[in-house]
């Protein structure tokens, strides 16, 4: 593949996955509002430093990794799948954000969230034992039910689930988590067939045996 091509590419889906990161980010801030109420502040450290960039670098790793795929995978590509870490790593450098996870919890939710997400990535991706994946899946939507669940012993009786608003804000973030779960299956997704038409491996040809191609990998349209 031209090098000039795949550069070009990558630099597309990376800025493409870091805006989608960043809208991510700034849309799960809405969540972390009606849980706080009225006390919730909005600031540069804690929303934008602590949230927002690492939303950006995690979407933006994500694309890099969706543009890797496709050009055949490189060489421990697939650690790209830890991008969400970003969004427990970052509120750690904030100022008494360690001591406070230590001593009273806070900030627990920033390394909660990736997890799942990282966990439901894994199981939708199709790819590795089924039954890690289904451990993973489990785990990850029984965190997830628990987490949508938490909105009235936190925000109160109105984000009970049987009033709209709780309804509402239980479905917000279970939505979020299954669009970034999703967004984290990429770099476990089986690699594309590249431009070329060589197979989707990145075994060596004398590695992948002497049988024929398939019709995807010749460049046919494979028979319904």
């Amino acid at each position: 593949m031209n090098a000039h091509f795949f550069g070009t590419r990558s630099a597309t889906l990376a800025a493409v996955g870091a805006t989608c990161g960043i809208a991510w980010a700034a849309g799960f801030r809405g969540y972390m509002v009606e849980l706080a109420g009225p006390s919730s502040t909005v600031d540069w450290w804690r929303t934008f430093a602590g949230l927002i960039l690492p939303g950006a670098v995690a979407g933006g790793l994500l694309g890099w990794a969706e543009a890797l795929r496709r050009s055949g995978g490189r060489r421990h590509w697939r650690l790209l799948a830890l991008a969400p870490l970003a969004f427990a790593a970052a509120p750690m450098f904030l100022p008494g954000a360690v001591p406070a996870l230590l001593t009273t919890g806070l900030g627990g939710g920033a390394i909660a969230v990736p997890l799942m997400a990282m966990g439901g990535g894994y199981a939708l991706s199709h790819r590795g034992p089924l039954w890690s994946r289904l451990a993973c899946g489990i785990t990850s939507a029984a965190l997830l039910t628990a987490l949508a669940l938490t909105g009235p012993a936190i925000g109160g009786p109105m984000l009970a689930l049987t009033e709209p608003r709780g309804a509402w804000v239980a479905l917000l973030v279970s939505s979020f988590v299954v669009v970034l779960a999703l967004a984290s299956s990429i770099p476990h997704r089986p690699l594309d067939v590249a431009a070329d038409g060589a197979p989707s491996t990145s075994l060596p040809s004398r590695v992948r045996g002497p049988w024929p191609a398939s019709p995807r990998a010749r460049g046919q349209q494979p028979p319904l």
